[in-house]
């Protein structure tokens, strides 16, 4: 058998995906491996003797058999590049970054500022210095999105500006390099390169343990990539380095990618399949964050409640998955794993004064003992993201949710009931194809039923490889679009003044995070709903140490009196600085 056979073949039967990515990136990586010079142009028989001999040259001078079986096998990950070995076309130095500086930007959700830390993680081990200053940096990596066209034109926008900085570059300082990692990469591939020949390497979501390889092989003037997808890397042994002395707060990737399939959604073919750290390593995470004096820990997937577990084999019995009453999945029910509600119990156990966090759910993912648990559990914010997307049931179907109208609206009130005073944010996408006037009042009145505390409201934007894409019709004008966006934003804000007033006269439990923005002489922070919270900063109480006078510092705990409300943000003052097991019994 042809050993790019046996390559394609060992790739099948892994299930990698996509193919057409494995086999571009096979292709530029032969092309890059060749030595060969160019000729003139031969006749056709000689052509084709040529082609042939020429590509048993560059599979002979490739990377063999042997390495790509090496790669593509689960395998446990090395904690550092210098515990692998280097490609065969690489030395170790030529690994190494050699002090040289690095200048990152991060676009889009918390999972882009996750894996913007842990990118940063395994370039820092390779010996690249971080940068704040774009004027001074050897490399520019973009993190970036592509959830909306708005997001990738955003970066191409970007691009734009960053070529003219790369065309003054002194030819005394090392060679500027650019490079595009995160979803856009995955999703356009080598569009990117074609389109902007500055841009010298790509990376996608599951190749960031990559980068010290595509680095070194940019820094020989060619344009590198990897954009395969994986069905195993969770970056679990990569513990994402925090940038800011003063965080309080910290996010943990506990899961990857999506299996949901809806059909507007491009993360499924961005992010890959759905897989999960194991439980002990999220757990020594949480448990160093909880050392380094971090007071809230925000666990991240793209359906994070969906948490599934499957490393340890004694814990893969045949229990179906608890879904909520009269939700539906896209796919065969999973069976088997440590659960979401296991690791959330575990979690909430490191630490009693550090906050608990978790985002984005789906709604399907919400069985009676995840609810129980954040209800009892004084850590676990009381706080819940419960994407609905439209009101209409019509338009839910066509989006391939899951769920009717009706069965969302009874999780919620399920949800009120279990957990009293608890807060709801939702995410809603306006001009959905085929969405007519009426499914668009029938979205109005589900925000006007529910009252949402906070809210993430789009247009929609069509996306390539979507089901949408391919078998739906984006029927709804631009100007539609933007015009029951803008009802649907003047809606929630009327209908989550009207829930954050409900706070007005009663004591809050804020986590301080710093100076507020708009005034020197204010603080602000995070109630457990996650609203922000505006108080001044003054001296006061301390509830440990009493007749002791203090003025809060970030990651301090404070009782505040709230004032006033708006649709994004409370006021008050503050009463005095506690601890979140003393501030139980205070808040209302």
């Amino acid at each position: 058998m042809h050993p790019l056979q046996c390559i394609l073949r060992v790739q099948r039967s892994l299930r990698w995906e996509p193919l057409t990515s494995v086999s571009w990136l096979l292709f530029k990586t032969c092309k890059a491996h060749s030595t060969l010079p160019s000729t003139a142009c031969p006749s056709p028989g000689q052509q084709e003797d040529g082609v042939r001999k020429d590509f048993s040259s560059r599979l002979a001078t490739g990377p063999t058999f042997q390495h790509f079986l090496r790669a593509s096998v689960p395998q446990e990950k090395p904690s550092s590049p210098e515990a692998e070995d280097p490609p065969p076309y690489l030395t170790v130095d030529e690994l190494l970054g050699r002090q040289r500086k690095v200048y990152l930007e991060t676009y889009g959700c918390q999972m882009n500022v996750n894996d913007t830390e842990i990118a940063w993680s395994i370039l820092q081990k390779s010996g690249y210095l971080r940068t704040s200053n774009l004027q001074e940096a050897d490399v520019i990596l973009l993190v970036t999105c592509s959830i909306r066209e708005k997001a990738e034109q955003t970066i191409w926008n970007r691009l734009h500006q960053l070529k003219a900085l790369k065309t003054k570059r002194s030819r005394s300082r090392v060679p500027l390099r650019i490079g595009i990692l995160g979803c856009m990469a995955e999703r356009l591939k080598e569009e990117i390169l074609n389109r902007e020949k500055m841009v010298d390497l790509l990376a996608g979501p599951d190749a960031y343990r990559d980068l010290p390889r595509l680095l070194a092989v940019a820094e020989s003037g060619q344009q590198a990539a990897n954009v395969l997808l994986s069905l195993e890397e969770t970056y679990a042994d990569v513990m994402p380095v925090q940038t800011s002395p003063s965080a309080t707060s910290a996010f943990v990737s506990i899961m990857r990618g999506c299996d949901n399939m809806c059909s507007y959604c491009i993360v499924p073919f961005t992010r890959g399949r759905e897989r999960s750290r194991p439980v002990a390593s999220i757990l020594e995470g949480v448990r160093k964050l909880s050392e380094q004096g971090l007071k809230e820990v925000t666990l991240l997937g793209q359906n994070v409640n969906s948490f599934r577990d499957n490393s340890e084999i004694q814990f893969n019995s045949a229990v179906s998955t608890n879904l909520s009453r009269g939700f539906t999945t896209n796919y065969k029910t999973k069976q088997g794993g440590l659960r979401f509600s296991h690791l959330l119990d575990q979690v909430s156990r490191v630490d009693p004064e550090m906050r608990i966090r978790f985002t984005s759910p789906h709604p399907k993912d919400f069985p009676d003992e995840v609810l129980q648990l954040i209800h009892e559990r004084g850590n676990i914010c009381k706080q819940i993201h419960l994407p609905a997307q439209s009101g209409s049931s019509r338009v839910l179907d066509a989006m391939r949710r899951g769920y009717s109208r009706e069965a969302y609206v009874e999780l919620v009130h399920h949800i009120r009931e279990s957990i009293p005073g608890v807060s709801l944010s939702s995410d809603f996408i306006a001009g959905f194809c085929g969405e007519t006037e009426e499914d668009h009042l029938q979205t109005v009145s589900l925000l006007q039923e529910v009252q949402y505390n906070m809210g993430f409201l789009f247009a929609y934007s069509m996306r390539q490889k979507t089901r949408a894409y391919h078998r739906l019709k984006d029927d709804v004008p631009e100007e539609v679009k933007l015009r029951r966006l803008e009802e649907l934003i003047t809606v929630f804000r009327e209908e989550a003044s009207k829930a954050n007033g409900t706070c007005v006269g009663g004591t809050q439990l804020v986590l301080v995070e710093g100076p507020s923005k708009r005034s020197a002489t204010d603080l602000c922070g995070r109630n457990d709903g996650n609203l922000k919270v505006i108080f001044p900063d003054v001296e006061m109480e301390d509830t440990a140490n009493p007749g002791l006078r203090v003025r809060a510092q970030p990651g301090d705990y404070v009782l505040v009196k709230i004032t006033s409300a708006s649709s994004q943000t409370l006021k008050g003052h503050v009463l005095c600085r506690t601890t979140l097991k003393d501030s139980l019994a205070h808040c209302t």
